[in-house]
């Protein structure tokens, strides 16, 4: 009886917790999200966070994605660890020290509407980085590694947008595209753990928030094993135009203008 009144409590928080409306564009949504983060390691907050917020606001969608992707990345942890340049990772990692703080402060004091469009600002132009090919081409240093680390912190507390400043940055140097894949996987895994921090002490962690995860993980973690699996299969340069569109068009589809298109 006790197992059976649980079971009831957890469904009817879980029911709470879903949308009235937009609830199949945000399934949908996470399993492509974590497909482009399985293939690329990174992009899942840029297709997933404008529609989720849009959805169920930016101060749910942001928590859950931060959960979910430390859950189901738990286990590409290992192969990041040995294929990452670890020396640059934790030098990126401590500018985010200063950075996560502040980006989750925005997160949890600023108005919801403009924290919104501000993410879909935010994305916007991260896209644009990223389509224009624009990366750094001088010496890699450590003061520019961790103020890289630190814009990337501030964009990963506010929204989990760190990706972008990251990939372009790492990007610009001689590494493969393997180990710069591990060391975003690897980084992300720091730079996750200092936003859960912050979003605790923020009061973030509501239980809407972990209602919500129950649903969508399983989407997100089989999202994220089939992108891992493509990976070396498919050209990276196709994935990654596709990727592109995606962002793009959830950037839009975020815009609170056309919060009538999923609501």
């Amino acid at each position: 009886m006790g197992e059976t009144g649980f079971f009831a409590t957890l469904l009817a928080k879980i029911a709470t917790a879903l949308p009235e409306h937009g609830l199949y564009a945000l399934l949908v949504c996470t399993f492509i999200a974590g497909l482009a983060r399985g293939f690329s390691g990174f992009g899942a907050a840029l297709i997933l966070i404008p529609v989720g917020g849009s959805i169920v606001g930016p101060k749910i969608i942001s928590p859950v994605l931060l959960v979910i992707d430390t859950i189901a990345a738990a286990g590409m942890l290992p192969a990041a660890w040995r294929g990452a340049n670890r020396r640059e990772v934790f030098t990126m990692a401590s500018g985010a020290l200063i950075g996560v703080p502040l980006g989750t402060a925005a997160l949890a004091l600023a108005d919801p509407l403009i924290l919104r469009w501000a993410i879909t600002v935010v994305s916007a132009l991260m896209l644009i980085l990223l389509v224009s090919g624009w990366r750094y081409h001088g010496q890699p240093r450590a003061p520019l590694t961790a103020g890289v680390g630190g814009i990337a912190g501030v964009f990963s507390g506010a929204a989990q947008l760190g990706g972008p400043p990251v990939v372009a940055y790492w990007l610009s140097g001689a590494s493969d595209m393997l180990v710069i894949r591990s060391n975003l996987m690897l980084y992300f895994v720091i730079s996750s753990a200092l936003t859960a921090v912050t979003y605790l002490i923020g009061g973030l962690f509501v239980e809407q928030v972990f209602a919500l995860t129950l649903v969508v993980l399983p989407l997100y973690a089989g999202g994220l094993y089939a992108g891992s699996r493509l990976f070396g299969l498919a050209k990276p340069s196709t994935f990654r135009i596709i990727c592109y569109v995606l962002i793009g068009a959830s950037a839009i589809l975020g815009m609170p203008a056309l919060d009538g298109l999923l609501r």
